[in-house]
């Protein structure tokens, strides 16, 4: 995968996950956004079990974040103020509050608001295409 964009792998049976990655194509940053049912989890040096519990920020050397950290992997390499938003979820204070934040709306997601799941929609019109 070096020298690819770095890939951000999310549940696409999540209606919430996948209107957050909607919201994820809007920021500036060049990433790949993937359901993890459409790709070869084995590829990429994940498993599946960790797929289906936490969004994963892959980079381009490999290196695979999850949960919070991923989304703080997201941030960092945005542009705009992002990156610093993204630096601050990594501080020693922050961290473990935004790894419980995420952990908290993880096990909830399938009762949040988004109703309209990556996978029932026609492939061009799924986040990331």
């Amino acid at each position: 995968m070096t020298g690819a964009a770095p890939m951000l792998i999310y549940d696409g049976n999540c209606g919430f996950c996948t209107r957050s990655v909607r919201l994820t194509e809007r920021l500036p940053v060049r990433v790949t956004l993937t359901p993890w049912q459409e790709i070869d989890l084995a590829e990429v040096g994940v498993d599946q079990s960790r797929a289906e519990r936490e969004v994963l920020w892959v980079s381009p050397t490999g290196r695979v974040a999850g949960g919070a950290d991923a989304v703080a992997e997201l941030l960092t390499h945005s542009r705009g103020v992002w990156p610093l938003a993204g630096r601050m979820m990594k501080l020693p204070v922050i961290r473990p509050l935004a790894a419980g934040v995420y952990r908290v709306v993880a096990s909830h997601r399938y009762r949040l608001p988004g109703v309209t799941p990556a996978c029932q929609l026609p492939p061009e019109q799924r986040p990331g295409r």
